[in-house]
């Protein structure tokens, strides 16, 4: 049987054409500077937690200077597309990108100075487990820093929020600031820091759900089709709800591993 991919070649060409080349989320490169804000990346080495079509590791070798970014993923489209993209800019020498099986991170201990993740590690249940994994693959004194999407609670989500959840598809596991942070306390990090992003993605939604119901849908359509232009129309009005509301609130989050 084949694999049902939550990230096809469709879905990358839309998400990129509304996010930006090699983006598979909101904010584009400002964003990425904003998560790594503080944080030694030059002449470093980087693991990326979900690095999509490449945007990021491409970022984060070019105008961040790492000295070698290792990219995973669990979905071949999405690691061919940041394998072309790293050739395309020519930073393929310090550019690695893996396709990765769920689990435990393929690094001895120590092998990093930075692990970095954007909007990603949604799609891993196990917040806790991820956190130890990232605490045992950095080096000592090494940062985390990523941004996620998260929920503003624990326990059951509301209706807006179980329906959005389902209208994405995309096993979404969200946690909540409070879990995030006992995760990421209790792994042994220090200096951990949570920064709510839902103000600013409130309003960046709202801009988005225009464009796509607005004078550029017919070319929408056109390009990706009505159907698939429909289908996220709906989740995009989802969306808007549960950002409006503050319980989708995605955020940047930050630790040390001591040295």
């Amino acid at each position: 049987m084949a694999e049902e991919l939550l990230y096809d070649d469709q879905h990358i060409a839309f998400l990129e054409h509304i996010w930006g080349d090699g983006f598979l989320s909101p904010g584009g490169p400002e964003e990425v500077r904003r998560v790594l804000s503080g944080v030694e990346v030059a002449g470093r080495k980087v693991l990326d937690i979900g690095c999509g079509s490449g945007a990021c590791a491409t970022l984060i070798a070019g105008d961040f200077s790492a000295a070698h970014v290792i990219g995973i993923d669990v979905e071949e489209p999405v690691c061919t597309a940041a394998r072309a993209k790293a050739e395309k800019t020519g930073l393929a020498d310090r550019i690695t990108i893996h396709k990765v099986s769920p689990g435990p991170l393929p690094f001895p201990e120590e092998t990093f100075d930075v692990v970095f993740s954007k909007d990603s590690i949604i799609h891993i249940p196990d917040k806790a487990f991820m956190a130890r994994e990232a605490f045992r693959v950095l080096t000592p004194g090494g940062r985390f820093a990523a941004s996620d999407w998260l929920i503003s609670h624990d326990g059951t989500p509301s209706q807006e929020m179980a329906d959005y959840i389902a209208a994405e598809a995309l096993d979404f596991a969200m946690s909540s600031p409070e879990s995030y942070r006992q995760a990421m306390e209790e792994a042994g990090f220090t200096e951990v820091e949570l920064v709510n992003r839902n103000p600013w993605y409130s309003d960046v939604a709202v801009k988005e759900l225009e464009w796509l119901t607005g004078p550029e849908r017919a070319a929408l359509e056109k390009r990706h089709g009505e159907d698939f232009i429909a289908e996220q129309i709906d989740i995009w009005k989802k969306l808007v709800t549960v950002l409006k509301s503050g319980e989708h609130c995605p955020h940047h989050i930050r630790g040390r591993k001591p040295a």
